[in-house]
């Protein structure tokens, strides 16, 4: 006949297996990145037109902390890795009446790596700033020396006070929501008229991270003479910069809202040492 004390040894051990069944089980479950999947991220190290080549690396972390639909995040910080896709330098053509053909650079992101998480992605870009821009919208602007709370503004327009958390509106309406771990809103519809094709930027249901962008943001901001010839939202995932009076240079600090393209979902690898 079993003792008390064996008893509650066979329950303890059966509980542990029990338990590590659960957490390999949650270990193994994939996990997605879903349309209509914001993420905005930093670009580490310039990528210049007049040096880059296909297949050359381009790496970016994340503002702020995104959430996933299906459960789980990626924390401030996370690494994006991504590559050239496509590059050319302008080359002035001096016959006369020539059309200029514009100097390309085209980048496709391909995985979010955290820890030993790979996650593989297909990304759209909704918006592009230069540093400028983006070192602007993440600190406070200052109106005077008597000015102790300042104002934040964000890329591609509206501005809210650091010490709020709600994000208002010209008109007075709620748009966003700015936490202890970042901004987060509801996208709202936006046109690049800039760009030769007019792309949209499509409203979302979901509350997605947006850092230092505008729930409107749209385009390219800051670079002057430089638009967004293809946003990837075709589903190709891949980017171009273009323009005809400089080549194109993406510098490092350089900010970009990103979007899982519509209809692809990645499911995430483990890898092991």
């Amino acid at each position: 006949m079993q003792s008390s004390t064996q008893r509650l040894f066979f329950r303890a051990a059966f509980f542990l297996v029990f338990l590590n069944g659960l957490i390999a089980a949650a270990a193994a479950a994939p996990i997605t990145l879903s349309a209509p999947t914001v993420i905005p991220v930093r670009f580490v190290k310039a990528v210049d037109a007049n040096k880059a080549r296909p297949g050359d690396p381009v790496t970016a972390k994340t503002l702020q902390i995104v959430f996933l639909p299906g459960g789980g995040s990626f924390p401030k910080g996370t690494t994006l890795l991504g590559h050239v896709v496509e590059a050319h330098r302008l080359q002035i053509d001096s016959t006369p009446y020539a059309r200029q053909k514009p100097s390309l650079l085209s980048i496709h992101f391909d995985r979010i790596v955290n820890g030993d998480l790979i996650l593989n992605v297909n990304l759209s870009v909704r918006a592009v700033a230069d540093p400028i821009d983006s070192e602007q919208a993440a600190r406070p602007q200052y109106l005077d020396e008597e000015d102790a709370r300042g104002i934040m503004r964000l890329i591609g327009g509206g501005e809210f006070d650091p010490f709020t958390e709600a994000i208002r509106s010209s008109d007075g309406d709620i748009i966003g929501y700015n936490r202890q771990n970042g901004v987060f809103a509801r996208l709202l519809p936006g046109v690049d008229s800039a760009s030769g094709s007019t792309f949209s930027c499509p409203a979302t249901e979901s509350e997605e991270s947006v850092s230092i962008f505008s729930p409107r943001a749209c385009g390219v901001y800051g670079y002057a003479n430089t638009v967004l010839a293809d946003n990837g939202q075709n589903g190709s995932g891949t980017f171009t910069l273009a323009s005809r009076h400089n080549s194109v240079k993406l510098y490092a600090g350089s900010t970009a809202l990103l979007q899982a393209v519509d209809g692809k979902q990645s499911s995430v690898a483990q890898s092991h040492p």
